[in-house]
């Protein structure tokens, strides 16, 4: 019995690992895309490896692109959009979670609800609303409609009906405001959860192409999802460079998803538990 339970682990570790290869080599293909000359990457006769390896694709981006600029753009809204997620879901996790007020079902029904509507069915609407107020080009722009996340409310609703309602009476009697006792009592509670949600957005907000794509229309506001985009369309199509922007562009989240691998892997549990 032993030895099937062993031969079995051994199968399924084989399969994993050549699943893992085969998701890993499109990465690997740009990586390695990214280090050759264009002569080679243009070339039928394709290897595997670069016959010469060869940094132009990386100083040709560095050197002739606004990228500094671009990244600066990214960090900006990305801990913008983090920061304003946290600070609106938290106090409305709270309230819906502890506070008996008239309404409160409707909007927690509300909130579900909005979850199933498609963020591009607001898009229209969205950029009307961005235009009248004269943000279009601006990191207000970018920032403001994604600020909005009821996966985020829900997760922390659920995480503060599992505090003991005694812990907010006792705080109630010493005299403690409902601000004083989300900061006090509960926000170091919730530590963990907070710090899963603000990554897992940050990396949503990096990522994200389409919205700050309607938003800029500058070179100098774009984000780096967008100027990938625009170095393509505005010096030709050199696949070497292209691959060298879009590393460029992934090293930053990667090694923030490396870095809290934990943390991101919690807050997509979460989540994913309440969308599903």
């Amino acid at each position: 019995m032993t030895k099937k339970i062993t031969i079995s682990w051994t199968v399924l570790t084989i399969l994993s690992l050549i699943v893992a290869l085969i998701f890993m080599f499109p990465l690997y293909w740009a990586a390695v895309t990214s280090l050759k000359q264009e002569t080679e990457v243009i070339d039928p006769n394709w290897s595997i490896f670069p016959r010469i390896l060869s940094l132009a694709a990386y100083l040709d981006v560095l050197t002739k692109s606004a990228i500094g600029t671009w990244y600066i753009n990214s960090i900006a809204t990305s801990v913008g959009i983090t920061l304003l997620v946290i600070l609106i879901s938290m106090p409305c996790g709270y309230a819906l979670s502890q506070i008996d007020f008239v309404g409160r079902k409707i909007i927690l029904v509300a909130v579900v609800v909005s979850i199933m509507v498609p963020g591009t069915a607001l898009v229209i609407a969205l950029f009307v609303l961005i235009s009248d107020f004269n943000m279009i080009n601006t990191w207000s722009g970018v920032i403001l409609p994604q600020v909005l996340s009821p996966v985020c409310v829900i997760v922390y609703k659920q995480f503060f009906d599992q505090v003991p309602k005694e812990l907010r009476e006792a705080s109630i009697i010493d005299g403690a405001t409902e601000f004083q006792i989300l900061i006090k009592v509960y926000m170091p509670l919730n530590w963990g959860i907070t710090t899963a949600l603000a990554l897992v957005t940050f990396i949503g907000a990096w990522n994200n192409f389409f919205w700050p794509f309607i938003m800029t229309t500058k070179a100098e506001m774009f984000t780096v999802p967008v100027a990938i985009t625009s170095v393509s369309d505005a010096y030709g199509i050199f696949l070497a460079r292209d691959m060298a922007v879009a590393i460029l562009a992934a090293l930053p989240v990667t090694a923030f998803f490396l870095i809290f691998q934990k943390r991101v892997t919690q807050a997509i549990m979460l989540t994913s538990g309440i969308k599903g």
